[in-house]
């Protein structure tokens, strides 16, 4: 029996794994070629007036483009590259934990089943509409941040020869870390699939996937989104959708949930060393989440009784 759900998870979060990658693979070789060429500084430009819209200097351009197309820890490579205030430090931290890695995330998303325009609307309304709220709000935050730490300097790679093995190797890496965490991750739901103690773990979680409403079985793909993230979570997010009949309406309306508080540990603990308020951040994610999710299936549910029928996005 154990011998046999170990295989099954095997087969499964390899496939997954292959399905994913082919989709991480090719964005980050794309990303990474070009940042280094004339695109990311001509887009660095462009957005870099905008920012003092958001309470923010020119050059904070540099840590969300880097953000939004890599991901975090790009992101804040961007940041300490640069001088910030507390407060810029903290718009920024807000605006890339809800929209970050939105190539990769967007179309992992896609592979679910919910629409690629809902998801990148709604990450990046949110980072727009949250800095323009905080730099309203908030009238502190004007000394320098100051940086617990500091990334290793990589040289920079000579020639587009080395700029491709620089991409390939971060690409392949990052398929790598996929399969380190997908495979094991499938063996384990698939022993606690047929062991049926995720049968008890969705009553538990029952009560909260209803008050978002949501049906219980929606509860994997919100675990596991909160704890991995979205990327290494779409191995179980795609699983549940195809074994326990996750419904396209929870699916959507779980990853709108997801897209504000995802990899809620990871993605909080990660900002500590740029010297900012760590709480705050988490409880905004928090309760963005709920309160767009709560009204997202109101709404939704309204339109189905108007209208007699399944709405669907």
């Amino acid at each position: 029996m154990l011998f046999s759900s170990v295989k099954k998870g095997t087969f499964v979060g390899l496939n997954t794994t292959w399905s994913l990658g082919k989709i991480i693979f090719p964005v980050t070789l794309l990303v990474i070629l070009l940042q280094y060429t004339p695109v990311l500084p001509w887009i660095i430009k462009k957005i870099s007036p905008v920012m003092n819209l958001f309470g923010l200097s020119g050059d904070a351009a540099i840590p969300l483009v880097l953000g939004n197309f890599l991901n975090l820890y790009a992101g804040i490579g961007g940041i300490l590259s640069l001088d910030l205030t507390v407060k810029e430090v903290f718009i920024i931290a807000v605006m890339l934990s809800f929209s970050h890695n939105l190539l990769i995330e967007s179309s992992v998303a896609a592979k679910v089943g919910v629409k690629i325009w809902v998801i990148v609307l709604v990450r990046v309304g949110l980072a727009i509409l949250s800095a323009f709220v905080i730099n309203l709000v908030w009238n502190g935050g004007g000394e320098l941040a100051q940086y617990g730490m500091m990334p290793p300097q990589e040289a920079e790679p000579n020639g587009w020869g080395e700029i491709l093995l620089v991409g390939l190797e971060k690409a392949g890496i990052g398929v790598l870390q996929l399969a380190i965490i997908v495979i094991p991750l499938m063996i384990i739901i698939q022993i606690m699939k047929d062991k049926k103690w995720l049968d008890v773990f969705s009553r538990w979680m029952s009560p909260v996937t209803r008050a978002l409403g949501m049906n219980e079985n929606t509860s994997m793909t919100m675990v596991a989104g909160l704890t991995i993230g979205l990327a290494y979570g779409a191995g179980v997010m795609i699983q549940a959708v195809k074994e326990d009949g996750v419904s396209k309406k929870d699916i959507t309306i779980a990853f709108i949930f997801l897209v504000a508080c995802h990899a809620v540990v990871e993605d909080t603990l990660v900002f500590i060393p740029l010297g900012i308020p760590v709480l705050p951040l988490l409880i905004i994610r928090l309760v963005t989440a709920v309160v767009l999710t709560v009204t997202v299936a109101f709404i939704w549910k309204r339109l189905e009784v108007a209208k007699g029928k399944e709405v669907t996005l």
